[in-house]
C-alpha cells in the first residue's frame, strides 16, 4: 500500500469530520509544516496533525505542544485506525 496515498485518504476524513462540525478548513499538503491541517469555527481555531498508526513519538509531540498559538486554539492528534469510522483523538 502506498502510505502516501493512505495519509491523504487519512488527512480528508478528518478536514470531512470536522467540517461536519462546523469549521472551514485546509490542508498544508505535502506535510512541510508542523500540522497537516487549519480549521477556523466561528468561536476557536483547530490546528490537527493527523496518524494513520502510531500517535506521534516524544520529539514530535514535544514540537507541537511548543508550536505558538493563540489562547482561542485547540491543537488535535487524529489516529486513524483501519477500519474504524472514527478517528482516535488527543488534545495537546
Amino acid at each position: 500500500m502506498n502510505s502516501k496515498a493512505k495519509g491523504n485518504r487519512a488527512e480528508y476524513k478528518s478536514i470531512r469530520l470536522l467540517e461536519a462540525a462546523g469549521y472551514r478548513c485546509t490542508r498544508a499538503a505535502a506535510s512541510l509544516g508542523t500540522w497537516d491541517i487549519v480549521g477556523v469555527g466561528s468561536t476557536d481555531v483547530i490546528l490537527c496533525q493527523v496518524k494513520t498508526r502510531d500517535w506521534p513519538g516524544s520529539v514530535e509531540m514535544e514540537t507541537l505542544r511548543a508550536f505558538p498559538c493563540p489562547p482561542n486554539c485547540r491543537r488535535l492528534v487524529h489516529r486513524w485506525v483501519d477500519r474504524k469510522k472514527l478517528p482516535d483523538v488527543r488534545e495537546i
